[in-house]
């Protein structure tokens, strides 16, 4: 099972604001063993929000919505979602229980709007302020402040899919090779590919700089039986090319 993740939201394009949820998403997957396959940003353009919904619903993967389902007229994820499944928009009512529950008296229907999802949706808790977001086809939609939207992630995780962490057998070791060239390590990268087919070699060079000599990261991941085997063969080539490597902090 794959998981994506869509960022969502002119600001983000146009760098009034920084994105923030790739590296965190990442950071939440890795610490239950999962990992991110895929990701996509978008504004809030419908003409543009639309495609990428379908074409991300019709995946099958598990997917992070972030950003746009607000009530302001240019919060569009919610209405792009039901269009790219054909469905009609209703207001669901836990949505509405909650949005009630934290309003009181101070309700009105832009604030209701909030709750308007696809048919058929389920929601999203949000523990910061109450206001859900929602989940339909395995992708789940949460607002833009990391705030509410990282929370609302770790409840997906470890309520829904808490059968999947740690339960695929990969790691990634990686060795850092100083003042190396690429080029001089190829042939060994390859070898290890062809020797350990289950696993994927990678190198991630650094160029130098006044406070950094140029460096690359040399690593395998895959299968922990096959990394471990994997990564005795390359530092043992690495040493041979005559390099002197360190372990990755």
């Amino acid at each position: 099972m794959a998981f994506g993740a869509i960022i969502i939201g002119d600001e983000i394009l146009s760098g009034r604001r920084q994105d923030r949820h790739l590296a965190k998403l990442i950071e939440l997957l890795g610490a239950r063993g999962l990992k991110l396959a895929w990701a996509r940003y978008v504004g809030d353009d419908a003409a543009r929000l639309l495609p990428v919904l379908r074409e991300s619903f019709a995946t099958g993967d598990v997917v992070f919505s972030f950003g746009g389902i607000g009530a302001t007229p240019d919060d569009r994820t919610r209405q792009c979602a039901a269009a790219a499944l054909d469905l009609p928009l209703a207001l669901h009512p836990d949505a509405e229980a909650a949005i009630r529950a934290r309003f009181g008296d101070d309700i009105n229907e832009h604030r209701l709007q909030m709750g308007v999802f696809p048919a058929g949706c389920d929601i999203v808790p949000n523990p910061y302020n109450g206001i859900p977001g929602f989940s339909i086809r395995e992708h789940y939609f949460v607002p833009g402040f990391p705030v509410m939207a990282w929370p609302m992630v770790e409840w997906v995780l470890d309520s829904l899919y808490l059968h999947l962490h740690h339960a695929e057998d990969y790691v990634e070791r990686a060795i850092v090779v100083p003042d190396a060239y690429e080029s001089a390590l190829i042939d060994l990268m390859e070898r290890l590919m062809h020797d350990y087919p289950d696993t994927t070699v990678f190198s991630l060079p650094t160029v130098a700089s006044e406070s950094q000599c140029r460096s690359i990261e040399l690593g395998v991941k895959g299968p922990a039986v096959s990394v471990a085997a994997a990564m005795e063969a390359m530092c043992e080539g690495v040493s041979a090319v005559g390099y002197v490597w360190q372990e990755r902090a």
